[in-house]
């Protein structure tokens, strides 16, 4: 057994740093999308590929990324995770003002997303190994879920300041100097760890989960164009669950799998991972509809609509600290349950605003509950989903969890965003109206609210019987999996592994 990292704490505050960046990036862009279409003459039809471009990398490349960290060195990829954001964020921030050269920011957007898979599954799991006592790794996980979850709302904060004060481009340019610091600290505080041995990569079950996932979320983003029943949707979604399956085949019979089935066999791991999507599926879509009704309906600008989500990321910080002495005592079931409840609760009560709703009386308590609800659900899913992992196998666990959430949240905004559409359009075809009103919209956004509020509910009572109630057992063998850094442990020494 190897002693603390005397480090770790630094090394906390670099990844946590780098973290940062990647959750700012995501919320951020969304506030400078009509200035960037408007400033490089990008077209409606063309305008989702600066969000999906990133999506698409991000999401299909996650599981090789993991794989690759553990492999080639958690660190090493942190590092080139970090230098490469950097270099794609340049790429798009200092694009000339050419309408015809609107097509760099796509491919800026897509090295974005390619090196952050690279550099996050590396981050979580570098916390997982740095961490080996159980009350100091919860904490760690708070630090990393506050980041997680209040980042989300910096990040509109500062799109909205950066867009309006500066330029949409500093929205990018912004990562770089962020990158280039965390980079250099990482050389110094964190400490390498990889997979002993040969490297040896499973490059049919690379190729069909790259394959499977990129035509999932491109299927996906075809419906918002085209329509569920669309040929083109039904194509490439039958495709992606066709290459998926070839996926789980060739994991059962591969000798040296990119995602062992043993990762999510676990029975608290696996809930885990089903847990993370159905929190990107009914959460993550949180931020795009409040922000539609903050904007369109209550006419806020981009600052003020950026600023009005500050009590969430406070109250995810609070929540996340709050969770990280929980769940050494109670273990994650239901801390998280109460983290659902939450969540459900505030989605359930913005389903009840009208176009006369006033921001402090019928939008900011239940951001405020939203935000308790998140930090309470993020930091156990995140220690959960990594318990009794070896340590040569958490890139790739880290990797599963970034991959469902990802994965859900872009099924989550794609379906969400057709049923809020297809509800304004059918209350302005119902009353005869010549156009879209603000109770028409509304009312597309009430549904959209309803079914998240219902999905985070089944999800919350689906998971106190699926982790069961032993679960305060994970902190134990998330602890002795953490301290072999050397060399895996023997098999079969866990249960459900």
């Amino acid at each position: 057994m190897q002693g603390q990292d005397s480090n770790r704490w630094r090394a906390l505050v670099v990844i946590a740093l780098a973290q940062l960046m990647v959750v700012l990036d995501g919320s951020i862009v969304n506030i400078a999308l009509p200035s960037i279409q408007a400033d490089l003459g990008i077209t409606d039809d063309n305008r989702q590929w600066i969000i999906t471009a990133y999506t698409l990398a991000f999401g299909s490349l996650l599981l090789l990324g993991g794989r690759i960290a553990d492999y080639a060195g958690r660190k090493r990829m942190f590092i080139i995770g970090l230098l490469g954001f950097a270099v794609a964020s340049a790429l798009g921030g200092f694009l000339p003002q050419a309408g015809a050269l609107a097509g760099v920011i796509f491919a800026s957007r897509g090295l974005q997303g390619l090196f952050a898979a690279l550099l996050a599954p590396a981050a979580l799991s570098l916390i997982s190994v740095t961490f080996s006592d159980s009350k100091e790794r919860a904490r760690a996980f708070g630090v990393y879920g506050a980041i997680a979850g209040g980042g989300a709302a910096i990040g509109l904060i500062l799109g909205g300041v950066l867009t309006e004060y500066a330029s949409w481009r500093w929205c990018l340019l912004v990562n770089v100097p962020i990158a280039v610091i965390a980079a250099v600290l990482a050389v110094y505080f964190v400490r390498e760890s990889r997979t002993p041995g040969r490297a040896r990569y499973d490059i049919p079950g690379a190729l069909t989960v790259t394959a499977g996932l990129f035509f999932l979320v491109f299927g996906i983003s075809q419906a918002e164009s085209f329509g569920w029943g669309s040929t083109a949707t039904v194509g490439f979604l039958a495709l992606a669950v066709a290459l998926l399956v070839s996926f789980v085949v060739i994991q059962a019979r591969s000798a040296a799998p990119m995602l062992p089935l043993r990762i999510i066999r676990n029975r608290q791991r696996g809930g885990a991972y089903l847990a993370a999507f159905f929190v990107g599926t009914g959460g993550l879509s949180f931020f795009l509809f409040l922000s539609y009704f903050l904007q369109l309906i209550l006419r806020f600008t981009p600052v003020q609509s950026g600023l009005s989500f500050l009590p969430f990321s406070a109250g995810v910080i609070l929540s996340a600290g709050i969770a990280s002495q929980l769940l050494p005592r109670f273990g994650p079931r239901f801390v998280t349950f109460t983290g659902f409840m939450l969540m459900s609760g505030a989605m359930f009560g913005l389903a009840q605003l009208t176009p006369s709703s006033s921001y402090l009386s019928a939008v900011l308590p239940f951001m405020i509950l939203a935000s308790l609800g998140f930090g309470l659900i993020f930091v156990p899913l995140s220690s959960t989903a990594l318990s009794a992992v070896e340590d040569n196998d958490s890139g790739i666990a880290s990797a599963t969890l970034n991959t469902s959430q990802q994965i859900g949240g872009t099924i989550g905004i794609a379906v969400l965003n057709t049923v809020a559409a297809s509800v304004t359009t059918r209350y302005v075809s119902d009353r005869t109206l010549n156009a879209p009103t603000p109770d028409a919209f509304v009312a597309g956004y009430g549904t959209t609210f309803e079914i998240s509020s219902a999905v985070l509910l089944l999800m919350g009572i689906a998971w106190v019987f699926i982790v069961g109630k032993n679960s305060r057992l994970t902190e134990g063998h998330a602890e002795r999996g953490a301290t072999q850094t050397s060399a895996p442990a023997p098999s079969g020494r866990r249960k459900g592994v």
